[in-house]
């Protein structure tokens, strides 16, 4: 294979690396390309290219943030213990929406460390040739994002709308343990009595037994505003016939009513990314 053809082979795993770094895909594609541009331009020897692109591409993503978020080289501490088990789990793919919020938070180095290990699997000594450093260091840096990620601060709490989005593509996708993270643990449902006359339940008790219910369901149901609440809808050629009315709070879903009766379908409008981003300056406000 010719280096054109094996960097093509590379490209759409570099690109998603250089997405998740930097959290804008065409400044990933941008990236990428700069690392086409040194493997032409380099009269060394490769011996392994995707090792090498992966740590150019690596390199990039770090100037990139660096020039963005400009922040004082820190000494890391190196441990001379054993990792825990905790270091090896792998968070970011279960943080979903919030990710990149708290990516925002931590420093080059740890953002790098921790898409690259966590996120990619890669080893810490291929992590630390990225960063320049050494693999224990690099392994200091990993774990200090993944503290972070674990414990994120109030402001990266999800907006009610991401809370009830999250909730059914979960639902939809048949992601049970992402609805059991997303529910309270006493979470429940209830109905009016034209839901239930409509055919939902009358009532389900608990986080597990409501993420059981919603697990693979609501396919056919679409995102709605019910007054100033985020919620949605299942259509019946094109009319609304029962409204899933979410109770939200501290990021959590605390409870779902559904609703049929006349008055609360009246209620409902279809919701579209711009009433996402009315909400958001409401919130802030």
């Amino acid at each position: 294979m010719d280096g054109a053809a094996a960097f093509e082979a590379e490209r759409p795993r570099l690109i998603s690396l250089a997405a998740r770094v930097l959290g804008d895909p065409a400044e990933a594609e941008d990236v990428v390309q700069q690392a086409w541009l040194r493997m032409h331009a380099t009269e060394t020897n490769i011996d392994s290219l995707p090792a090498w692109l992966t740590t150019v591409t690596g390199r990039l993503c770090l100037d990139r943030l660096r020039v963005r978020v400009p922040v004082p080289a820190e000494e890391v501490e190196v441990l001379e213990t054993a990792p825990g088990p905790a270091d090896e789990v792998a968070l970011a793919d279960s943080v979903g929406v919030a990710l990149h919020v708290v990516l925002e938070r931590l420093t080059p180095q740890e953002r790098v460390a921790f898409v690259l290990h966590d996120s990619f699997g890669l080893e810490f000594t291929t992590v630390a040739a990225v960063l320049g450093t050494t693999p224990a260091a690099a392994r200091k840096l990993a774990s200090r994002a993944r503290a972070k990620v674990r414990q994120p601060s109030p402001e990266d709490r999800l907006a009610d709308w991401e809370v009830v989005d999250s909730f059914m593509a979960a639902a939809r996708g048949g992601d049970l343990e992402r609805l059991i993270q997303l529910l309270a643990p006493d979470a429940d449902v209830t109905a009016d009595a034209a839901a239930i006359v409509a055919g939902t339940p009358e009532r389900i008790e608990g986080r597990q037994a409501l993420a059981e219910f919603f697990n693979g369901s609501a396919h056919a149901a679409l995102a709605v505003s019910y007054g100033d609440r985020p919620g949605y809808a299942w259509f019946n050629r094109g009319v609304a016939k029962v409204l899933f009315d979410f109770d939200v709070a501290d990021g959590l879903v605390r409870s779902i009513t559904f609703r049929a009766a006349p008055e609360a379908l009246g209620r409902i409008t279809r919701r579209t990314a711009i009433d996402r981003s009315i909400t958001d300056a409401k919130d802030e406000s």
